[in-house]
C-alpha cells in the first residue's frame, strides 16, 4: 500500500509539473501573439474611410488623380484612389532622398570642412610649410565663409606662405544639370561653393587669405591630398539636418542634389556620386521599402526631372519606413512643412480647419503641364496619425491644390 500510495503521489506530482509548466509555456508563447493581435485589433475610423471614399467619387477636374491613406496608429491602410499608379512625383521625391539619405548616412550625420598646416612659422610671419584646405560636400558653405579659416591661419602668425596651399577636394567638377532638366531648372548660383568646381573654391580661398593679409601667389595653389604628417588648425561642421530641412520645408533642389551627391559619394568614393546616388534611391525603393510596382522611375534626388514617378502607396511608404525609425521621424517633424504656418505651406491651407495640422512635402512642376503632388502626416479626429499622399498630374496645378486641401480636410475632420 505504501509503494502504491507512493507511487500515485509521484504520478501526480509529474502530473501536475506537467499541467503547470505547460500553461506557463502556453502563456509565454501566446503573450506575443495576444500583444499583436491586440495591435493589429485597431479599428480604422470608418466614419474617415467613408469620406475618402466619397471624396474620390466626386467630379473633379480632367487629368489623373490618385491618393492613397495609412493608418500609422493601427498599421492600416485607410483607403486609396488609383494609389499603385506611377505619376511624375515632382519635388515629393525628397521624401525618398531625404529618408534614404537618413538612413544610410545617420541622422547624426555632419559634413565637415577643416584648414590644415604643416611647417614651423618664422619670425617674420612666413611659414616654411604648407597649407592644406580639405573640403567635404557641406552645400551650404559659401565664398565668403572662408574668411573664418583665413583669420585662423592670420591667428597663428603667418603672413606669407612659402610652400604649397593644397587644396583637397571631394568633387572637382561643378554640378552640371540632370539631362532632362529644364535650362532655368539649374540656379547654379544658389549652389554652395564645393559644387561649382575647383577652379571657384581655390580662386575664393586664395581671396579670403589676401584678404587677411596672407601673400600667396596663384602658382602656390594646387590640388592635392591632405596627409598625415599635417596637423588640423580649424574645423567647421553642419548637421546634416540643416540641409534636410532647406530640402523638406523649403523645398529647396540645391540641398537635395547635394544629398545626392553626399549618398552617392558614401556609397561610392570612388564613383560618378550622381550615378551612384540614383542607383542607391533605386535599390531603397526596391529592397528596403518593397516598391517595385513597373513604371516607378527615379533620375534625380530633387525632383526637377519629369521622368521621375512614383506612386501614392510609394510615398506613404515611404513615410512609414520614416516614422518607424524614432530618429527620422523627429526629423520629419521637425522639418516638413506645416500648413499655414512655414516653408512652402506658409500660404496653404491657411483655414481653421487645417491650419497647423498638415506636415507634409509640397511638389510642383509647371512644365510640361500641371503636375502637384502632396505627402506628409496629419492627426486624425479621432487621435490616430495618419500618412498620406495625393498626386495630380495633366491638370491645373490650382486646380490640384484644390484637391490637395479637401483631402486633408477630409483626413482631419
Amino acid at each position: 500500500m505504501k509503494t502504491h500510495f507512493t507511487l500515485v503521489i509521484a504520478g501526480l506530482t509529474v502530473v501536475t509539473a506537467m499541467i503547470f509548466f505547460g500553461c506557463k509555456g502556453k502563456d509565454d508563447n501566446n503573450t506575443p501573439n495576444n500583444n499583436k493581435e491586440k495591435v493589429n485589433n485597431i479599428p480604422v475610423d470608418t466614419a474617415l474611410k467613408a469620406r475618402l471614399k466619397d471624396f474620390a467619387q466626386r467630379p473633379r477636374p480632367e487629368g489623373k488623380f490618385a491618393f492613397h491613406v495609412y493608418d500609422l496608429t493601427a498599421d492600416k491602410p485607410v483607403y486609396g484612389c488609383n494609389d499603385t499608379l506611377a505619376l511624375p512625383s515632382a519635388s515629393c521625391m525628397k521624401l525618398l532622398s531625404g529618408v534614404a539619405g537618413l538612413h544610410l548616412l545617420g541622422c547624426d550625420y555632419h559634413y565637415w570642412t577643416a584648414v590644415f598646416m604643416r611647417g614651423n612659422v618664422g619670425d617674420d610671419g612666413t611659414l616654411n610649410g604648407d597649407i592644406a584646405f580639405k573640403a567635404g560636400l557641406d552645400p551650404q558653405l559659401m565664398a565668403p565663409d572662408l574668411n573664418v579659416f583665413a583669420k585662423k591661419l592670420k591667428a597663428k602668425g603667418i603672413r606669407k606662405v612659402k610652400g604649397k596651399v593644397i587644396v583637397d577636394l571631394t568633387i572637382t567638377e561643378p554640378v552640371k544639370s540632370e539631362e532632362h532638366w529644364y535650362p532655368w531648372d539649374l540656379t547654379f548660383s544658389k549652389y554652395g561653393l564645393f559644387y561649382k568646381g575647383k577652379d571657384r573654391v581655390a580662386k575664393a580661398l586664395k581671396a579670403s587669405m589676401r584678404g587677411q593679409g596672407i601673400a600667396v601667389a596663384d602658382s602656390q595653389m594646387t590640388a592635392g591630398q591632405t596627409t598625415r604628417d599635417f596637423r588640423c588648425l580649424h574645423v567647421e561642421r553642419r548637421q546634416v539636418d540643416d540641409v534636410v530641412k532647406r530640402m523638406w520645408k523649403n523645398s529647396s533642389n540645391t540641398q537635395a542634389t547635394a544629398m545626392l551627391y553626399t549618398i552617392g559619394n558614401k556609397v561610392n568614393p570612388k564613383g560618378n556620386p550622381v550615378t551612384e546616388g540614383v542607383a542607391y534611391l533605386r535599390k531603397f525603393l526596391a529592397e528596403d521599402l518593397g516598391m517595385t510596382t513597373k513604371g516607378l522611375t527615379i533620375h534625380d534626388g530633387c525632383g526637377l526631372c519629369t521622368y521621375n514617378c512614383l506612386s501614392p502607396l510609394a510615398l506613404t511608404t515611404v513615410l512609414r519606413y520614416g516614422y518607424d525609425d524614432p530618429k527620422i521621424r523627429a526629423s520629419l517633424e521637425r522639418n516638413l512643412a506645416v500648413a499655414g504656418v512655414d516653408g512652402t505651406l506658409a500660404r496653404e491651407m491657411t483655414g481653421s480647419k487645417t491650419r497647423g495640422k498638415i506636415r507634409a512635402k509640397t511638389g510642383t512642376l509647371s512644365h510640361p503641364y500641371g503636375i502637384s503632388s502632396l505627402a506628409g502626416f496629419c492627426e486624425a479626429s479621432n487621435g490616430h496619425t495618419l500618412a498620406f499622399a495625393i498626386m495630380d498630374s495633366e491638370m491645373s496645378v490650382l486646380d490640384a491644390r484644390v484637391l490637395q486641401r479637401k483631402l486633408c480636410e477630409a483626413l482631419v475632420k
